[in-house]
């Protein structure tokens, strides 16, 4: 409304597929969920989605950490104090105090334009590999108009690593961002990659952890300072 050997938004292929995906009616770089995979029978190894049967498809092993109900990892955020911050003192914070801002964006969304002095981990990518469970999910994906479906970057918590010491103050952003406040309509509040990277932070020994509240969205609305790589 996007990681250890990380994480994965999609859930296991016998019940529901996710994946985020820009929408031109928000804003390009939005975070979407697409939750719509379902499987309505199964038997003999085979899956139907809808009309399309899927044989002997492999099924995806226990869930990551990452693939935990959205009711569990708020309360483990919340537990852990995990800040959320405006943009506004996303930057102060990044001027005056040394945070770094991490951003989980797909590369090429990065590339386009980021606040500087960023750093960029791709907490989801676009589907790389050919063995049956992924040409089962391009399938799945490509039956519902979904032709860029990604999974979770195995790899993303080794390059945080590699990239940013664990004692680093880290504000995590994403497009949308997602909020651990409660409201009417989202008692919870509402999941977006920028929290899940938090989450798997926070799990991964990071003990500085915050969240862009708002997303780079809010950001970019604010108008505060932008450079790109193109």
């Amino acid at each position: 409304m996007a990681a250890l050997s990380s994480s994965s938004l999609y859930h296991n292929f016998r019940s529901s597929t996710l994946a985020y995906y820009s929408n031109s009616n928000h804003e390009s770089s939005s975070c979407f969920t697409a939750k719509a995979i379902r499987y309505s029978s199964r038997r003999n190894g085979s899956s139907i989605c809808g009309g399309l049967r899927i044989q002997n498809a492999a099924t995806k092993s226990a869930k990551s950490p990452a693939e935990e109900e959205w009711k569990i990892k708020r309360q483990f955020l919340l537990e852990k104090r995990v800040r959320s911050v405006d943009a506004k003192e996303a930057l102060r914070l990044q001027k005056e105090n040394n945070f770094v801002i991490l951003d989980v964006r797909p590369e090429a969304e990065f590339k386009e334009a980021h606040p500087p002095g960023a750093i960029n981990v791709q907490i989801y990518r676009l589907i790389k590999e050919w063995t049956a469970w992924d040409i089962a999910r391009r399938a799945a994906f490509a039956f519902f108009g979904i032709f860029s479906g990604t999974e979770e970057n195995p790899e993303f918590i080794q390059s945080v690593e590699s990239k940013i010491d664990k004692s680093a103050k880290i504000i995590v952003a994403c497009t949308a961002g997602g909020t651990m406040k409660p409201s009417q309509n989202l008692p919870e509040g509402q999941q977006s990659r920028s929290l899940i990277a938090a989450y798997l932070l926070v799990l991964n020994g990071y003990t500085n952890v915050y969240h862009l509240e708002g997303g780079l969205y809010n950001w970019n609305k604010e108008d505060l300072p932008s450079e790109s790589e193109e």
